[in-house]
């Protein structure tokens, strides 16, 4: 058996990483990150892209001397080629996303914009449904605020906010209320509803159209590099992973 770590009096040998790597749930985040250097293997970086990946590496890890460079690569047991991968690797799988999904954007995005609109709502819920007719005719009335009924009565969270919950994007809510807002004009009240256990009174208060902005953009991109990296991982046949989405949230 060939020793490859040595940690503390601790031993490690070749032998031992595979089953080290599963037993911590970082197998998954290994072959992610072989998959990814595997795709941007052939993407190349311009000397002027490569020089200020450098400056921006060094300014995060704050090496400002070579001896702190030094220092650095020797406490992760790293060659300035390894270096040098780290850190234009970002940029890398930046202009693989470009590649690969840019041109699809405008299409994905008109695909499931009604998803992506968000919503601002007023909310109540209670278990009792005549309690919440009189909530909702108190508040048809005038007689009594959305939110102070909410903090009032509301049995969720949303009662610590007076009923108001968002923006979120409308598929956060559950679907018949999604539907309902999605339907609604700004001050519209709703009728109590029975959604489970609960009588569900609803306002809306705000509704924000989602635009192909550039936030937007990076949003889908993630959404597709991620579904991307979901199928590469499904395919190996030694591990079943779930969605990956958040294990690549900071690539």
């Amino acid at each position: 058996m060939t020793p490859v770590l040595q940690v503390g009096n601790r031993t490690i040998t070749a032998e031992e990483i595979t089953p080290l790597l599963t037993s911590y749930q970082m197998l998954p985040r290994l072959l992610v990150e072989i998959i990814i250097d595997q795709a941007i293997a052939p993407i190349t970086c311009t000397a002027e892209e490569m020089a200020d990946n450098y400056r921006q590496f060094y300014q995060q890890n704050q090496l400002t001397t070579e001896t702190e460079l030094q220092a650095w690569l020797e406490r992760y047991k790293m060659t300035p080629e390894q270096l040098a991968a780290l850190a234009t690797r970002g940029l890398k799988i930046e202009k693989f996303k470009q590649a690969n999904w840019g041109h699809k954007l405008e299409s994905y995005f008109l695909s499931c914009k009604s998803q992506l609109d968000k919503v601002i709502y007023s909310l109540i819920r209670t278990t009792e449904a005549e309690v919440a007719s009189e909530l909702y005719f108190r508040i048809q009335e005038g007689e009594q605020s959305f939110a102070e009924l909410a903090r009032q009565y509301s049995s969720g969270q949303e009662a610590n906010t007076g009923g108001l919950i968002g923006p979120v994007d409308l598929s956060i809510p559950h679907p018949t209320l999604a539907k309902m807002l999605s339907v609604s004009q700004p001050g519209q009240l709703w009728p109590p509803i029975r959604l489970g256990e609960w009588q569900v009174i609803v306002r809306l208060e705000k509704f924000i159209p989602a635009t192909l902005d550039e936030a937007m953009r990076t949003r889908l991109l993630n959404e597709l590099f991620a579904d991307w990296l979901s199928e590469q991982l499904n395919q190996l046949s030694d591990l079943r992973p779930q969605r990956v989405s958040a294990t690549i949230a900071n690539q």
